[in-house]
């Protein structure tokens, strides 16, 4: 359009075409000013005919002045005498290549850059990390008090001291041996370390066969094995009638005294500290049994009052007699009423043993007498002594002590208290008073059923109403909603469903412990992990009360225990709990460090958080997919099934003569 009306200018046309027009305008009006002589009555319409013509010549005029560009020898038409031409000559024409319109609102702030979305990588850490344990760090613990044991507490990195990489296995791992044949051996690759064989080996506790360790189930105090160890136990206070089912062992070794238990339907929780012995924690996990890197410093251990049914020391080093018997209020505060503590080597027997030892007979006298003070201030029982092993009671309720306290000074009862609270807890010189009771006969706390009928049975702390806002019908109700749930489990993973292929499992949140209850009858333990957040109900009492095992545990942190621990790892809506207080790949990282090559996972959750873990995990090696819920697919929880893939540090380079 505007090329046509540039060439109408150059040639001096379009200004003609308006002269004209404006022209015969008035000519028609001279013509029309005759014909209203004759018919006065169209005058109207003259009118608006001569209106109409008007207008439209304007218009035309209008669109020229805005469309042309400068005019060409417009001193021609300067000098024209034409009415409209110093009108033409001075106009603008602008071009009509103008600019695009834009129609947004220009009142709102502008839209924000899209992030990109940060992609997660992890590479494996290096072949030196094999055998990390963050909390539990040498390097770390050295910043610590020496006194009390201290520095071999829980000491965790700061958030910025966390590894962002993955714990590698070493070079050559393989699947361990299957229960029970692991109880004998493991493979040299998967813990390849032989001080324990060169350190203990008139003692029985490990050797070197090959390629493989051999556990012969030897001991300090029980060189004929610990199955021997354990039946002359069993002839000093019952083992087989189901009344002891939960153990701890204090400076377990290679847990052979927890191993062997276990024939026996009792299940033991062994601990040592990690230190000069390298590695026994270690070797009782390979071994598939329960254990954790734990020891007596000043802090509680993370377990709740009365949950053991016994417990035991075999030359476990803890100096009982120490620091007003602070180590012995704790196991008191541990075990269950009319539980038993047993105590073997130093300084029991010193009386046969002393030379060997190499302490006097006077020193090691003055020990047992010490101990023997500090168990009777706590009003236990000695019940027997026979050769090396010594074994007291514990009361079954406070009605007596209360009144020896006239007799006895120290320890106090301690003041009001959470005896549940353990973790990061420190110890206190105080006897943890046990429930009330109206007579003298009453268990405090409640009578348990005998093992296996105190499983399924409504425990003491849920039938008393200590446990708030849980009633003995949402107990049932959860055991048998996980009776389902792991029978669903079973169709999905079938490994999960295939005997012998687990043997060590972990659940995160486990509540009532409704998932371990469910597998009771499958050669497995579970180590039921009961989170510390406020928000959360302690359910860990219940747990010891069912007969089962398990820890505190605040996952924003690492556990206390060796990489590679576990076979199967469940974690119900764990990641809900933890929103806003750390990282979920945090989380992860410390999943993938305990659990095995070809280990695998199961994550319940809203669909939403299992969308953002399957991203995560994608790039950890783990190979996963999301299943509907057991009610269906309607439901927003849904569950991710995950498989860790099998993958080692690369062999070392061989050391060349220089």
């Amino acid at each position: 359009m505007c090329l046509s009306f540039e060439s109408l200018v150059s040639d001096r046309i379009f200004p003609l075409i308006i002269v004209s027009l404006i022209s015969s305008s008035m000519a028609a009006t001279r013509f029309l000013s005759h014909i209203t002589i004759f018919n006065s009555k169209n005058s109207n319409l003259y009118s608006i005919t001569i209106l109409a013509v008007l207008c439209t010549i304007f218009y035309l005029i209008g669109i020229w002045q805005h469309s042309l560009g400068p005019i060409p020898n417009s001193s021609s038409f300067s000098s024209s005498s034409s009415p409209v031409s110093g009108f033409l000559s001075s106009a603008p024409c602008y071009s009509l290549h103008t600019a695009q319109l834009d129609f947004m609102p220009h009142h709102l702030p502008h839209d924000p850059t899209p992030a990109t979305a940060r992609v997660p990588h992890f590479p494996p850490c290096n072949i030196s990390f094999s055998e990390y344990t963050p909390c539990e760090d040498a390097r770390r613990s050295l910043k610590f008090y020496r006194d009390m044991l201290i520095y071999r507490q829980r000491h965790c990195p700061e958030k910025n001291e966390l590894l962002k990489c993955r714990i590698p296995a070493p070079y050559g791992y393989k699947v361990p041996f299957r229960w029970p044949e692991s109880r004998e051996f493991a493979w040299f690759a998967n813990v390849p370390h032989k001080e324990l064989t060169v350190e203990k080996k008139a003692q029985n506790w490990v050797k070197v066969e090959g390629e493989k360790f051999r556990f012969p189930g030897g001991g300090t105090m029980f060189p004929r094995g610990a199955d021997a160890y354990i039946d002359d136990i069993d002839k000093l206070i019952n083992l087989k009638d189901g009344s002891i089912r939960t153990a701890i062992d204090t400076g377990c070794g290679v847990a052979s005294w927890g191993a062997y238990l276990l024939s026996r339907n009792i299940i033991a929780m062994s601990f040592a500290p990690r230190d000069t012995h390298e590695a026994q924690v270690q070797f009782a996990l390979e071994r598939g049994v329960p254990a954790l890197i734990g020891v007596l410093a000043s802090i509680r251990l993370p377990y709740p009052s009365r949950a053991f049914d016994m417990a035991h020391c075999s030359r476990c080093l803890i100096p009982w007699d120490n620091y007003d018997g602070i180590y012995l209020i704790e196991v008191d505060r541990i075990l269950r009423p009319g539980g038993y503590w047993i105590l073997s080597g130093p300084p029991i027997n010193w009386e046969n043993h002393w030379k060997g030892w190499n302490r006097t007979a006077d020193d090691l006298k003055a020990e047992q007498s010490r101990i023997e003070t500090v168990a009777k201030s706590l009003c236990w029982k000695k019940i027997v002594q026979k050769g090396d092993i010594a074994i007291w009671q514990k009361p079954t309720n406070h009605i007596h002590c209360k009144a020896t306290r006239k007799v006895f000074k120290q320890p106090r009862f301690c003041p009001t208290q959470n005896p549940d609270m353990a973790w990061y807890t420190k110890l206190e010189k105080c006897l943890t008073p046990l429930p009330q009771v109206s007579e003298i006969k009453e268990i405090a706390g409640g009578q348990l059923p005998k093992w296996p009928q105190r499983l399924n049975a409504i425990p003491p702390r849920i039938s008393s109403g200590s446990l708030t806002g849980v009633t003995g019908k949402n107990f049932v109700e959860n055991t048998e909603l996980w009776k389902e749930r792991v029978a669903y489990y079973k169709k999905i993973d079938h490994q999960l469903a295939q005997t012998g292929r687990y043997r060590n499992l972990l659940d995160m949140n486990a509540y009532l412990g409704g998932f371990a209850a469910a597998l009771v009858d499958d050669p497995v333990w579970v180590m039921n992990a009961v989170p510390v957040e406020a928000d959360q109900l302690n359910t860990l009492g219940v747990i010891y009360e069912r007969g089962l095992i398990g820890t505190y545990q605040n996952w924003c942190e690492a556990m206390s225990t060796y990489p590679r621990t576990y076979d199967f790892i469940h974690a119900d809506s764990i990641f809900s709990l933890y929103k806003d207080r750390c990282d979920m790949e945090d989380i992860l990282l410390e999943m993938d460090r305990v659990l095995r090559p070809e280990g695998s996972v199961i994550i319940r959750g809203d669909v939403d958080v299992l969308l953002k873990i399957k991203k995560i995990i994608d790039v950890m090696q783990w190979e996963g997919r999301i299943a509907d819920h057991e009610k269906g697919p309607h439901e927003r929880e849904k569950i991710l099934f995950a498989v860790k893939q099998y993958w080692t540090a690369p062999p070392l380079a061989p050391k060349h003569d220089q």
